[in-house]
């Protein structure tokens, strides 16, 4: 074994073509040109410091010479104390293979962010997160995200280990089917926002499999942060009871979407910010991808976390992530006003809400919101025709089911996400059927404000609300069910909610 150290920190800094990206003077291993013995391995450490303001992404330049059957990388990173209110160091980590570090191309090979130390990869296995494949000769790039960094700098060391030796046998993975048994025209329900450990979960995809079906759930989509090296990992979790679309949630720095139900193996790359002007390229690659664009906790407060891009690449929005919180009610507020505006302005198009878990380890729960999908039969194109077009409702559990509709005219009848086309005049009933949901209170909304706050429902929590009214004094309707409050007057955290039913020509 051979060890040498390289202090990054002396190099020269030079603009890869991006304000937002850097790259360091690389790290080099001169046994290429001795022609190393096949087990034989070597090692490099190189140590740098970044500076407050530095750039989103870091790229280390390793050059791999032939004959390397492995490469594997350590790091780590100081984190001193900071004042209160500031944040401290923490910094992200992946690695781009020979075919370079271009927007969208082909080399991405592994990403961990900030959830592991180390890594490695070969041509038949990798670290989780990271694509398995041959180490080919050439230069390959380490990325270093610097998330958050503390006043006085960002001291890194990065350990880079190749062992020499015959790549071995590639393994093809193997998917998950794109149909499972199915209840044929049905009400389905998923969480299509879950992390295993290939990505910063701590579960495995089995061990969310068997929660994913305790919870009562058909379908879920997974959403590892920034890669899909785990697609092949999910074919043994599927079965007749349980669909797995394949997806990824791409983690800018100006907030966060998921991809749902995208092709087998397709990477979304997530390096621009907003002012990039660069989403529209990529949510266009998900749905070339046969993939629905969701923008995920849109509120939320991490840094990083809430959506800058705007709304109008969104097939639908992920308005309820997890245990209801203020940030997922200023959400649902802020998709009720692009309703309203909506009806204001007489558009027919509207992006429909739903709910996940964004369950990562315990004691997080999957199915802890789900969204409940009306579809012809549990298929990847069934599910995600019936969430791109608004026909679901979101529940906290299993436990909590609705029936929500609007009719009207002559037998006219609408359910969620559809329309009753009656006159303006024209008078209408709107019912809700709720079970499951003790003690509950039930709000009809429309583009007006709340209408409707119903008693609480019976210990048994089934109940039926019954409203009537005209489109001229309701564009549309929508049903909220909630808690009992906690502080009132503000109301009490969701239970469940629908997307709207719309009323008028």
């Amino acid at each position: 074994m051979c060890d040498d150290t390289q202090d990054i920190g002396r190099r020269a800094l030079f603009v890869t073509g991006s304000a937002a990206a850097l790259t360091l003077g690389g790290v080099s291993f001169s046994s290429a040109a001795t022609g190393p013995a096949p087990g034989s391995r070597e090692t490099r450490t190189v140590r740098g410091t970044l500076p407050t303001g530095s750039p989103d992404f870091v790229y280390v330049p390793v050059a791999v010479p032939p004959g390397v059957r492995e490469l594997r990388v350590a790091y780590a990173y100081d984190r001193p104390p900071v004042p209160a209110g500031t944040p401290g160091n923490a910094l992200d980590i992946g690695v781009f293979d020979e075919r370079g570090t271009e927007l969208g191309g082909e080399g991405f090979r592994g990403w961990s962010g900030g959830a592991r130390t180390e890594f490695f990869l070969r041509a038949d296995e990798a670290t989780p997160g990271y694509v398995a494949g041959p180490v080919r000769e050439g230069t390959w790039h380490l990325a270093l995200g610097p998330y958050t960094v503390a006043p006085r700098g960002l001291t890194y060391e990065i350990t880079v280990t190749l062992t020499y030796g015959e790549p071995g046998t590639a393994v093809r993975p193997v998917y998950p089917p794109e149909r499972a048994a199915g209840r044929g025209r049905a009400w389905y329900r998923g969480d299509c926002h879950l992390h295993s450990w290939y990505s910063d979960g701590r579960r495995t995809p089995a061990e969310i499999g068997a929660l994913a079906r305790a919870a009562g759930l058909d379908f879920v989509n997974t959403s590892e942060h920034n890669t899909h090296a785990g697609h092949g990992a999910w074919a043994e979790v599927a079965g007749d009871d349980l669909l797995v679309l394949l997806g990824e949630e791409i983690t800018t720095r100006t907030g966060h979407v998921l991809a749902v139900g995208t092709d087998p193996g397709t990477f979304v790359d997530w390096r621009y910010r907003a002012r990039d002007n660069r989403f529209g390229r990529f949510a266009r690659r998900i749905r070339h991808a046969g993939g629905l664009v969701v923008p995920a906790h849109p509120h939320a407060t991490c840094i990083g976390c809430g959506w800058r891009f705007g709304f109008g690449e969104a097939d639908a929005v992920e308005v309820w992530n997890g245990p209801y919180t203020p940030d997922d009610e200023v959400a649902l507020a802020d998709w009720d006003a692009m309703l309203a505006a909506g009806a204001r302005e007489g558009r027919r198009d509207w992006i429909p809400a739903m709910g996940s878990s964004d369950a990562h380890r315990d004691p997080d729960v999957v199915g802890l919101p789900q969204t409940v999908v009306w579809a012809r039969d549990l298929t990847r194109e069934a599910i995600q025709e019936g969430i791109g077009s608004g026909r679901s409702y979101v529940a906290e559990s299993r436990h909590v089911s609705l029936a929500f509709s609007a009719t009207g005219g002559r037998g006219g009848h609408a359910g969620i996400g559809e329309r009753l086309e009656v006159d303006r005049d024209a008078p209408v009933t709107v019912r809700l059927e709720v079970t499951g949901a003790p003690r509950c209170t039930v709000r009809l909304v429309t583009d007006q404000g709340v209408l409707l706050t119903s008693g609480p429902l019976p210990g048994s929590g089934a109940g039926v609300v019954e409203w009537r009214t005209t489109p001229a004094y309701a564009a549309y309707v929508r049903a909220e069910v909630r808690h009992e409050a906690t502080a009132p007057p503000l109301p009490g955290a969701l239970a469940a909610f629908t997307n709207p039913v719309f009323l008028g020509r």
